[in-house]
């Protein structure tokens, strides 16, 4: 069991970024989706920027949700 716990626990480790939601691709979507891919890849961007905005302000993780939604919602704003 001792064995175990810490292989069970480095797996868990590798394989969690697996899940992680990867930048969209205009170029590798068919045509005639590719408008709304482009939108999609936008979108990811802004919500990667305000996610780094957060970290480097240090919002903690019960506030960082609002933090996240008011960011996103002030860029869509000012775009």
């Amino acid at each position: 069991m001792k064995r175990f716990t810490p292989l069970t626990l480095l797996l868990f480790i590798i394989i969690v970024p697996a899940f992680a939601e990867k930048l969209v691709d205009p170029t590798k979507v068919a045509p005639e989706y590719r408008e709304a891919a482009e939108k999609r890849r936008a979108e990811q961007l802004r919500e990667l920027e305000c996610s780094h905005k957060a970290d480097a302000q240090k919002v903690m993780p019960r506030d960082r949700t609002a933090f996240l939604l008011q960011c996103i919602e002030a860029d869509a704003d000012t775009k």
